[in-house]
Protein backbone atom coordinates (compact mmCIF):
# COMPACT_ATOMS: atom_id res chain seq x y z
CA UNK A 1 0.00 0.00 0.00
CA UNK A 2 2.79 2.27 0.98
CA UNK A 3 3.98 1.83 -2.64
CA UNK A 4 0.63 3.22 -3.83
CA UNK A 5 0.66 6.67 -1.86
CA UNK A 6 3.09 8.51 -4.59
CA UNK A 7 3.00 12.22 -4.31
CA UNK A 8 0.30 12.05 -7.05
CA UNK A 9 -2.10 10.64 -4.92
CA UNK A 10 -1.78 13.40 -1.84
CA UNK A 11 -1.40 15.93 -5.35
CA UNK A 12 -4.83 14.83 -6.14
CA UNK A 13 -6.20 14.48 -2.21
CA UNK A 14 -4.91 18.39 -1.91
CA UNK A 15 -6.89 19.27 -5.57
CA UNK A 16 -10.16 17.44 -4.24
CA UNK A 17 -10.39 19.53 -1.25
CA UNK A 18 -9.91 22.79 -3.32
CA UNK A 19 -12.40 21.73 -5.68
CA UNK A 20 -15.15 21.17 -3.18
CA UNK A 21 -14.28 24.51 -1.37
CA UNK A 22 -14.44 26.66 -4.79
CA UNK A 23 -17.63 24.71 -5.75
CA UNK A 24 -19.29 26.34 -2.81
CA UNK A 25 -17.72 29.86 -3.69
CA UNK A 26 -18.72 29.65 -7.19
CA UNK A 27 -22.09 28.52 -5.77
CA UNK A 28 -22.54 31.81 -3.67
CA UNK A 29 -24.07 33.48 -6.10
CA UNK A 30 -27.61 31.43 -5.95
CA UNK A 31 -27.14 31.55 -2.38
CA UNK A 32 -27.41 35.45 -2.36
CA UNK A 33 -30.09 34.86 -4.32
CA UNK A 34 -29.97 38.43 -6.54
CA UNK A 35 -28.87 40.27 -3.45
CA UNK A 36 -25.40 41.24 -3.98
CA UNK A 37 -23.76 42.07 -7.62
CA UNK A 38 -20.97 38.84 -8.70
CA UNK A 39 -18.19 41.31 -8.42
CA UNK A 40 -19.39 42.55 -5.35
CA UNK A 41 -19.10 38.96 -3.72
CA UNK A 42 -15.54 38.63 -5.26
CA UNK A 43 -14.37 41.96 -3.60
CA UNK A 44 -15.81 41.36 0.10
CA UNK A 45 -14.46 37.86 -0.21
CA UNK A 46 -11.14 39.11 -1.55
CA UNK A 47 -10.83 41.47 1.06
CA UNK A 48 -10.95 38.53 3.51
CA UNK A 49 -8.61 36.74 2.29
CA UNK A 50 -5.79 39.27 2.41
CA UNK A 51 -7.19 40.48 6.16
CA UNK A 52 -6.57 36.51 6.96
CA UNK A 53 -3.60 36.71 5.24
CA UNK A 54 -2.17 39.94 7.01
CA UNK A 55 -2.81 38.11 10.35
CA UNK A 56 -0.77 35.09 9.53
CA UNK A 57 2.21 37.07 8.39
CA UNK A 58 2.13 39.50 11.18
CA UNK A 59 1.35 36.17 13.56
CA UNK A 60 4.77 34.93 11.30
CA UNK A 61 6.95 38.40 12.39
CA UNK A 62 8.16 38.64 8.91
CA UNK A 63 6.79 41.73 7.26
CA UNK A 64 4.85 41.96 4.21
CA UNK A 65 7.86 43.09 2.21
CA UNK A 66 9.86 39.24 2.56
CA UNK A 67 7.05 37.98 0.36
CA UNK A 68 7.61 39.69 -2.63
CA UNK A 69 8.25 38.39 -5.68
CA UNK A 70 10.93 38.46 -8.37
CA UNK A 71 7.76 37.42 -10.86
CA UNK A 72 5.56 40.62 -10.12
CA UNK A 73 4.04 39.91 -13.89
CA UNK A 74 3.39 36.83 -13.70
CA UNK A 75 1.61 37.20 -10.39
CA UNK A 76 -0.44 40.05 -12.05
CA UNK A 77 -1.79 38.05 -14.77
CA UNK A 78 -2.42 35.10 -12.57
CA UNK A 79 -4.38 37.34 -10.48
CA UNK A 80 -6.28 39.18 -13.39
CA UNK A 81 -7.43 35.08 -15.16
CA UNK A 82 -8.78 34.02 -11.51
CA UNK A 83 -10.42 37.24 -10.66
CA UNK A 84 -12.04 37.30 -14.34
CA UNK A 85 -12.16 33.45 -14.00
CA UNK A 86 -14.27 33.66 -10.78
CA UNK A 87 -16.80 35.86 -11.90
CA UNK A 88 -17.71 34.49 -15.29
CA UNK A 89 -17.98 31.33 -13.39
CA UNK A 90 -20.88 33.16 -10.68
CA UNK A 91 -22.22 34.41 -12.74
CA UNK A 92 -22.78 31.70 -15.05
CA UNK A 93 -24.16 29.73 -12.29
CA UNK A 94 -26.37 32.31 -11.21
CA UNK A 95 -28.11 32.77 -14.48
CA UNK A 96 -28.84 29.51 -15.38
CA UNK A 97 -29.29 25.65 -13.55
CA UNK A 98 -26.29 24.96 -11.65
CA UNK A 99 -25.32 21.39 -13.65
CA UNK A 100 -25.54 22.63 -17.02
CA UNK A 101 -23.20 25.59 -16.16
CA UNK A 102 -20.66 23.27 -14.18
CA UNK A 103 -20.50 20.78 -16.97
CA UNK A 104 -19.37 23.95 -19.34
CA UNK A 105 -17.45 25.06 -16.76
CA UNK A 106 -15.01 21.29 -16.90
CA UNK A 107 -14.35 22.36 -20.49
CA UNK A 108 -11.01 23.51 -18.22
CA UNK A 109 -10.37 19.74 -18.02
CA UNK A 110 -9.54 19.75 -21.44
CA UNK A 111 -8.03 22.96 -21.46
CA UNK A 112 -5.61 22.39 -19.24
CA UNK A 113 -4.62 18.97 -20.33
CA UNK A 114 -3.78 20.25 -23.90
CA UNK A 115 -1.92 23.04 -22.25
CA UNK A 116 0.15 20.59 -20.05
CA UNK A 117 0.90 18.92 -23.35
CA UNK A 118 2.07 21.63 -25.21
CA UNK A 119 3.88 24.41 -22.63
CA UNK A 120 5.30 21.57 -20.41
CA UNK A 121 5.95 18.80 -22.87
CA UNK A 122 4.17 16.45 -20.40
CA UNK A 123 3.40 12.66 -22.10
CA UNK A 124 0.71 10.80 -20.93
CA UNK A 125 0.69 7.17 -20.17
CA UNK A 126 -1.80 4.55 -21.05
CA UNK A 127 -2.67 4.16 -16.85
CA UNK A 128 -3.32 8.14 -17.57
CA UNK A 129 -5.17 8.31 -19.97
CA UNK A 130 -7.31 5.07 -18.31
CA UNK A 131 -8.05 7.54 -15.65
CA UNK A 132 -8.93 10.37 -17.43
CA UNK A 133 -11.34 8.63 -19.68
CA UNK A 134 -13.31 6.84 -16.38
CA UNK A 135 -13.69 10.55 -15.29
CA UNK A 136 -14.32 11.53 -18.25
CA UNK A 137 -17.08 9.43 -18.67
CA UNK A 138 -18.86 9.57 -15.09
CA UNK A 139 -18.51 13.09 -15.74
CA UNK A 140 -20.71 12.82 -19.18
CA UNK A 141 -23.38 10.12 -16.89
CA UNK A 142 -23.99 12.87 -14.41
CA UNK A 143 -24.77 15.64 -16.83
CA UNK A 144 -27.16 13.39 -18.68
CA UNK A 145 -28.53 12.16 -15.79
CA UNK A 146 -29.41 15.20 -14.24
CA UNK A 147 -30.60 16.52 -17.60
CA UNK A 148 -27.71 18.84 -18.38
CA UNK A 149 -28.75 21.34 -21.38
CA UNK A 150 -32.46 19.43 -21.65
CA UNK A 151 -34.00 22.43 -20.88
CA UNK A 152 -31.80 25.17 -22.32
CA UNK A 153 -33.05 28.35 -23.19
CA UNK A 154 -31.77 31.36 -25.48
CA UNK A 155 -31.53 33.41 -22.30
CA UNK A 156 -29.08 30.77 -20.72
CA UNK A 157 -26.70 31.98 -24.00
CA UNK A 158 -24.82 34.73 -22.29
CA UNK A 159 -23.95 32.71 -18.98
CA UNK A 160 -23.14 30.15 -20.68
CA UNK A 161 -21.01 31.97 -22.33
CA UNK A 162 -19.31 33.31 -19.28
CA UNK A 163 -18.61 29.57 -18.04
CA UNK A 164 -16.66 28.71 -21.53
CA UNK A 165 -14.61 31.73 -20.98
CA UNK A 166 -14.15 30.51 -16.88
CA UNK A 167 -13.26 27.50 -17.82
CA UNK A 168 -10.47 28.82 -20.12
CA UNK A 169 -8.70 31.26 -17.71
CA UNK A 170 -8.78 29.09 -14.99
CA UNK A 171 -6.77 26.59 -17.55
CA UNK A 172 -4.35 29.44 -18.10
CA UNK A 173 -3.95 30.31 -14.56
CA UNK A 174 -3.71 26.58 -13.56
CA UNK A 175 -0.41 26.70 -15.72
CA UNK A 176 0.46 30.06 -13.92
CA UNK A 177 0.11 28.56 -10.82
CA UNK A 178 2.49 25.18 -11.92
CA UNK A 179 4.80 27.82 -12.93
CA UNK A 180 4.91 30.11 -9.78
CA UNK A 181 4.76 26.89 -7.56
CA UNK A 182 8.23 25.65 -8.85
CA UNK A 183 9.64 29.23 -8.10
CA UNK A 184 7.98 30.95 -4.84
CA UNK A 185 6.78 29.84 -1.56
CA UNK A 186 3.01 29.07 -1.69
CA UNK A 187 2.57 31.98 1.19
CA UNK A 188 4.07 34.41 -1.75
CA UNK A 189 1.43 33.08 -4.35
CA UNK A 190 -1.01 33.72 -1.86
CA UNK A 191 -0.47 37.50 -0.57
CA UNK A 192 0.05 38.56 -4.80
CA UNK A 193 -2.53 37.01 -5.69
CA UNK A 194 -4.87 38.89 -3.38
CA UNK A 195 -3.48 41.81 -3.49
CA UNK A 196 -3.76 42.36 -7.18
CA UNK A 197 -7.34 41.11 -6.83
CA UNK A 198 -8.52 43.90 -4.91
CA UNK A 199 -7.07 46.48 -6.55
CA UNK A 200 -8.74 44.74 -9.83
CA UNK A 201 -12.06 44.29 -8.45
CA UNK A 202 -12.35 47.64 -6.81
CA UNK A 203 -13.26 49.99 -9.73
CA UNK A 204 -15.91 47.36 -10.89
CA UNK A 205 -17.38 46.73 -8.03
CA UNK A 206 -18.14 50.75 -7.13
CA UNK A 207 -20.39 50.53 -10.38
CA UNK A 208 -22.29 47.58 -9.01
CA UNK A 209 -22.36 47.87 -5.66
CA UNK A 210 -25.61 46.74 -4.12
CA UNK A 211 -26.76 48.04 -0.26
CA UNK A 212 -25.87 45.08 1.77
CA UNK A 213 -26.92 44.17 5.67
CA UNK A 214 -23.35 44.26 7.67
CA UNK A 215 -24.03 40.49 8.56
CA UNK A 216 -23.95 39.92 4.68
CA UNK A 217 -21.27 41.95 4.19
CA UNK A 218 -19.23 39.73 7.00
CA UNK A 219 -20.34 36.48 5.44
CA UNK A 220 -19.07 37.10 1.89
CA UNK A 221 -15.69 38.60 3.84
CA UNK A 222 -15.67 35.23 5.77
CA UNK A 223 -15.53 33.37 2.43
CA UNK A 224 -11.82 35.18 1.95
CA UNK A 225 -10.12 32.49 4.43
CA UNK A 226 -11.89 29.77 2.76
CA UNK A 227 -11.03 30.78 -0.65
CA UNK A 228 -7.03 31.62 0.87
CA UNK A 229 -7.30 27.76 1.84
CA UNK A 230 -8.83 26.74 -1.27
CA UNK A 231 -6.00 28.27 -3.14
CA UNK A 232 -3.16 27.02 -0.86
CA UNK A 233 -4.51 23.30 -1.38
CA UNK A 234 -4.62 23.71 -5.03
CA UNK A 235 -0.90 25.75 -4.77
CA UNK A 236 0.18 22.48 -2.87
CA UNK A 237 -1.63 20.06 -5.75
CA UNK A 238 -0.18 21.33 -8.97
CA UNK A 239 3.07 21.60 -7.28
CA UNK A 240 3.35 18.12 -6.60
CA UNK A 241 2.31 16.49 -9.87
CA UNK A 242 1.65 16.72 -13.58
CA UNK A 243 -1.15 18.75 -14.87
CA UNK A 244 -2.37 15.93 -16.86
CA UNK A 245 -2.52 14.18 -12.90
CA UNK A 246 -4.53 16.62 -11.34
CA UNK A 247 -6.96 18.56 -13.72
CA UNK A 248 -9.37 15.25 -14.70
CA UNK A 249 -9.83 16.05 -10.47
CA UNK A 250 -11.91 18.91 -11.56
CA UNK A 251 -14.67 16.71 -12.79
CA UNK A 252 -15.63 16.17 -9.05
CA UNK A 253 -16.95 19.40 -9.15
CA UNK A 254 -19.83 17.78 -10.56
CA UNK A 255 -20.19 15.99 -7.58
CA UNK A 256 -20.15 18.89 -5.57
CA UNK A 257 -22.26 21.08 -7.85
CA UNK A 258 -25.16 17.98 -7.33
CA UNK A 259 -24.99 18.34 -3.57
CA UNK A 260 -25.40 21.97 -4.61
CA UNK A 261 -28.08 21.16 -6.37
CA UNK A 262 -29.71 19.06 -3.99
CA UNK A 263 -29.43 21.76 -1.19
CA UNK A 264 -31.62 23.92 -3.62
CA UNK A 265 -34.44 20.99 -4.36
CA UNK A 266 -32.15 19.26 -7.30
CA UNK A 267 -32.70 15.71 -6.58
CA UNK A 268 -29.94 13.50 -7.22
CA UNK A 269 -30.21 10.14 -9.32
CA UNK A 270 -28.84 6.51 -9.64
CA UNK A 271 -26.83 8.22 -12.43
CA UNK A 272 -25.05 10.26 -10.47
CA UNK A 273 -24.37 7.45 -8.33
CA UNK A 274 -22.87 5.77 -10.89
CA UNK A 275 -20.82 8.59 -12.19
CA UNK A 276 -19.09 9.57 -9.30
CA UNK A 277 -18.36 6.62 -8.85
CA UNK A 278 -16.40 6.42 -12.47
CA UNK A 279 -14.62 9.51 -11.33
CA UNK A 280 -13.59 7.94 -8.04
CA UNK A 281 -12.07 5.16 -9.36
CA UNK A 282 -10.77 7.22 -12.23
CA UNK A 283 -8.95 9.71 -8.98
CA UNK A 284 -7.78 6.49 -7.92
CA UNK A 285 -6.36 5.25 -11.05
CA UNK A 286 -4.57 8.40 -12.07
CA UNK A 287 -2.92 8.46 -7.81
CA UNK A 288 -1.49 5.73 -8.49
CA UNK A 289 0.34 6.72 -11.48
CA UNK A 290 4.13 6.40 -10.01
CA UNK A 291 5.67 9.98 -11.30
CA UNK A 292 9.10 9.84 -13.50
CA UNK A 293 10.56 11.20 -10.32
CA UNK A 294 8.72 12.03 -7.15
CA UNK A 295 8.43 15.56 -6.23
CA UNK A 296 9.15 16.99 -2.91
CA UNK A 297 6.67 18.62 -1.54
CA UNK A 298 6.50 22.12 -0.55
CA UNK A 299 5.16 21.94 3.10
CA UNK A 300 6.41 25.72 4.38
CA UNK A 301 3.50 28.16 4.45
CA UNK A 302 5.88 31.00 4.74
Amino acid sequence: MKNLWTTNAQAILWVLLSTGIFALIFASGKFAAGSASVVQINLLRTIGGFICLSIIVAFLGNGLRSYRSKRPVSHFLRAVLGSAGSVAMIYAQTDMPTVDATAMGLLYVVFVLILGMVVFHERIGRKQWTGILLCCIGAVGIMMSRGAFENFDTAYLLPAGGAVLGAALFAVEGLLIKHLAAHDRPMVLLIHVNIFAILLLAVPAYFYWKPLPLQDMLMYAALGPVGVFAQYCTIRGYGMADISIVGPVDYSWLIFAALIGWYFGEIPTWGVAAGAALIAVGGIVLATVKPAREKQPVLELQ
